[in-house]
């Protein structure tokens, strides 16, 4: 008996011990996050963006949230009859301020792959973003393969850190920072000799040295969507029903041609292993 005692004794501490692992990935509870009710009842939802990354999300010269996801956000956060309330992060941050309960939904120039849908739901696209490997125009970048021996510049976390360590592998010296700004900045420097990045690096790299740099080559084209914690249907749904809306209401558009300058893409109705909604 005393045997069996302490063996169950064991098997109860263990489960302590995993339970109180978890505990660090759950909102604590008095965490901005909650459920879309819970955000009524405040009258606001709690919107993580990017805050250096225009047009995408930034904050602007007068301290005001600005761009396309600024738009989208408080588009939705008035079709609930909320306010919007920004809470500016880094590429890094993203995820974990949704995960540990800091913002209730993520405008976040969220690329949507495989590999973060394991981690956070998305909702149905509503951008498109071609990401390229920019460079000197003398220097001859072709593909992968040019990339070998060179420092190239990527913002952590990113999709672009994600496709050019796979196409790179170990032939460049692949150096990661932590947004956009810090990667160009990485470039204009002379601390890398070409970056990763979103189809709005031209215009950013020119206006920092004018005719300067081009884009190499292409890497892919990424579709971002709002993101929201795994199983929260209530923020799933509320986010497509809104999207469906715009898209078909003109507003995504003008919203698009005011940042973009560009017309709406046409979206994938699906894509593997990233579910657009809550099952």
């Amino acid at each position: 008996m005393m045997k069996s005692s302490m063996t169950f004794g064991r098997r109860s501490v263990l489960g302590l011990i995993a339970a109180a692992a978890a505990l660090p990935f759950m909102a604590p509870v008095d965490a901005a996050a909650g459920t879309l009710e819970e955000a009524k009842a405040k009258g606001k939802v709690v919107i993580g963006i990017q805050g250096d990354n225009s047009p995408w999300g930034f904050v602007n010269s007068s301290g005001v949230q600005d761009g396309l996801d600024a738009d989208i956000g408080k588009a939705f956060a008035k079709s609930l009859g909320l306010e919007a309330e920004f809470v500016p992060l880094a590429v890094a941050n993203r995820i974990p301020a949704l995960m540990t309960g800091k913002v209730d939904v993520l405008f976040a120039t969220m690329g949507m792959t495989p590999e973060r849908a394991k981690t956070i739901q998305y909702s149905q696209p509503y951008a498109g973003n071609v990401l390229s490997v920019y460079g000197p125009k003398d220097k001859k970048i072709a593909g992968f393969d040019d990339l070998k021996g060179l420092n190239v510049g990527v913002p952590k976390s990113s999709a672009m850190d994600t496709a050019i360590t796979a196409g790179a592998g170990d032939k460049a010296s692949i150096l990661r920072f932590d947004d956009d700004a810090a990667n160009i900045q990485a470039i204009v420097s002379g601390q890398v000799e070409a970056v990763g990045g979103n189809q709005f690096y031209g215009d950013r790299l020119n206006a920092a040295a004018p005719g300067k740099y081009e884009s190499k080559f292409d890497l892919t084209t990424l579709y971002n969507g709002a993101g929201t914690r795994p199983g929260e249907k209530d923020w799933n749904q509320a986010i497509n029903t809104f999207l469906e809306k715009i898209k078909a209401d003109g507003e995504l558009q003008a919203i698009y041609t005011k940042w973009m300058k560009r017309e709406v893409p046409k979206f994938p109705e699906s894509m593997p292993d990233v579910p657009f909604t809550v099952k």
